[in-house]
């Protein structure tokens, strides 16, 4: 497949995407990924007494403001707070 004059393998592709770290599971209130779960306890946040995405988001974005990460850290955890804030911008925008 060609796009915008690149070619692509679409096999490859599908090969390179890691769909277990995708999968989501429950944790109390919240669905996240295996992917984000992975990060947060890298980072030791505390999201098992989360009681909501934006309780989680909150305390996410404490430890973001409030430590000196270096950029991978800070990277890591913007990935996730995009992640859960667009999640939860659309359980409340479906309620």
């Amino acid at each position: 497949m060609i796009v915008n004059g690149k070619k692509y393998n679409i096999e490859s592709l599908l090969k390179s995407i890691d769909f277990n770290n995708n999968e989501f599971e429950k944790i109390g209130n919240l669905m996240l990924t295996k992917k984000e779960i992975e990060i947060l306890n890298k980072y030791s946040i505390q999201y098992q007494s989360s009681s909501s995405l934006r309780d989680l988001m909150m305390k996410i974005s404490f430890l973001i403001d409030e430590e000196e990460l270096d950029t991978d850290d800070s990277n890591d955890l913007e990935y996730v707070l995009d992640s859960i804030s667009e999640r939860a911008y659309y359980e409340e925008t479906l309620k």
